[in-house]
């Protein structure tokens, strides 16, 4: 296979990145809006020791399932990948995805998986992160094109609400006005870094919050003034500082400028807490649904101890309480504690504590304590559980774990090491919380054999 050169090849698969799979001599091409069922003329663009990568050439056998894309920005920004596929092909690849990895990798042989899709794949997202970089006109704000930190200017997402592209345009404005400078990734010079919105779905509240390489803003009463004229549900104005080089987008003091120090969001009922540096599931409506699955699976009576690794600021946990004699939350960021404390308070939680620790040290501490749950729910990170975690469910020893997933490559890896400890896959289940975009969230409840 050379570079440039034009192969025909047929869509077998596709990765997590939502990239077609496409083979060519028995290797694997990574093709770029592909849909199901199609054949192309591919031009590869990049030859690696394992695979490939190419791009449509022409389209030979065309899916009836490819339709225009509706966002004008989804080719270049990074943030969609399927766009150019109808909602029931996206929920399939996700399906066949969440299926595949659990039986390849996870050692399974499931027939069939179940996968709830979103009642919408327009307005879910309540945070969103916009990069600002230098522009002709003085700064623009949008989203990195794919693989890259090239800033494509995005007027409005579709995924998000038009509150969040509003607030963003009336801080270019300001910005713009009073010249503020955007911060430049080479350089390391300049001002404003990322604008920064969460919106809460059930009550209206907005936060805006600026990330800025630096301690202050020029004109911050303008800044203020402006946001509470412009954005209907205005709850709290904030300034990150991040002065470090580097991806990380928020850094660690953050400055009311006008307002609240938070919002305030309800669901499953309950009444949350969402700082700036909050965890809290971007897609409201179905994170309800998620939960509910995970709290099914657990299967609670009310007589149960139920231990949340990975509890973020007591989503999971506040909702398992209201079903479990007590609940255990536990995550290593502090702020996300606290905040998960003041979420358990504000909801007249009493059955359920929250400590602050490395998950793997925190599932050995309470099993060098003698406390065994009868369920453990984990919710970890992309990369999964690390071993010490694993070998601590072992120990313990409950009689179920739930495993909610945004991976099914880390999650199929780690049912494959449960099941070595003792434990058996007896459900599993796939939930859409990212329409139009690759990511796929999953539950699956693993049963205890011994």
């Amino acid at each position: 296979m050379k570079k440039n050169e034009i192969y025909r090849a047929a869509v077998s698969g596709f990765t997590s990145e939502g990239l077609g799979v496409c083979r060519v001599d028995g290797c694997a091409v990574f093709v770029p809006n592909a849909a199901p069922d199609e054949i192309y003329d591919v031009r590869i663009t990049h030859v690696g020791k394992t695979a490939a990568h190419g791009k449509i050439e022409t389209i030979i056998q065309r899916s009836p399932h490819r339709v225009n894309r509706r966002c004008p920005y989804a080719k270049q920004c990074g943030g969609c990948e399927f766009w150019h596929v109808d909602y029931e092909a996206e929920c399939g690849i996700k399906r066949q995805r969440v299926l595949d990895a659990l039986n390849r990798l996870g050692g399974q042989n499931l027939q069939t998986l179940e996968l709830t899709g979103a009642p919408t794949c327009e307005g879910y997202r309540n945070k969103a992160q916009f990069p600002v970089a230098p522009a002709k006109n003085g700064l623009e704000a949008g989203f990195f094109k794919k693989g890259t930190h090239e800033l494509i200017p995005v007027d409005r997402c579709l995924i998000q609400p038009p509150c969040a592209d509003l607030a963003k345009q009336v801080v270019l404005q300001w910005a713009r006005t009073y010249r503020v400078s955007a911060y430049d990734e080479e350089s390391g010079k300049g001002l404003l870094r990322h604008i920064f919105v969460r919106h809460a779905e059930a009550t209206g509240e907005i936060l805006v919050c600026l990330v800025v390489n630096g301690a202050k803003l020029p004109r911050e009463a303008e800044l203020v003034e402006l946001l509470r004229q412009r954005v209907e549900g205005l709850k709290s104005v904030a300034l990150n500082v991040n002065t470090r080089r580097g991806n990380a987008i928020l850094g660690e003091e953050t400055r009311i400028l006008w307002g609240a120090d938070a919002i305030e969001d309800v669901l499953c009922g309950l009444r949350f807490r969402i700082s700036p540096r909050s965890f809290y599931q971007v897609n409201r409506t179905q994170a309800e649904v998620l939960y509910g699955k995970a709290i099914a699976a657990a299967g609670l009576t009310g007589a149960e101890t139920v231990l949340d690794l990975y509890c973020g600021t007591g989503t999971i946990t506040l909702c398992l309480a209201r079903h479990a004699k007590q609940a255990i939350g536990v995550e290593v960021v502090d702020a996300a504690i606290e905040d998960a404390k003041r979420n358990a308070a504000r909801n007249g939680i009493e059955n359920a504590r929250f400590f602050c620790a490395d998950a793997g040290q925190a599932a050995q501490k309470l099993c060098d304590e003698g406390v065994r749950p009868d369920v453990i729910v984990v919710d970890p990170p992309r990369k999964g559980l690390s071993a010490d975690v694993i070998g601590a469910i072992g120990e313990m020893a409950p009689d179920r774990v739930v495993y909610v997933s945004c991976d099914p490559a880390t999650l199929a890896r780690d049912v494959s090491l449960l099941c070595k400890n003792g434990y058996r896959l007896t459900h599993a289940e796939a939930v859409d919380m990212f329409p139009r975009c690759a990511h796929v969230e999953t539950v699956v409840l693993m049963t205890r054999t011994e």
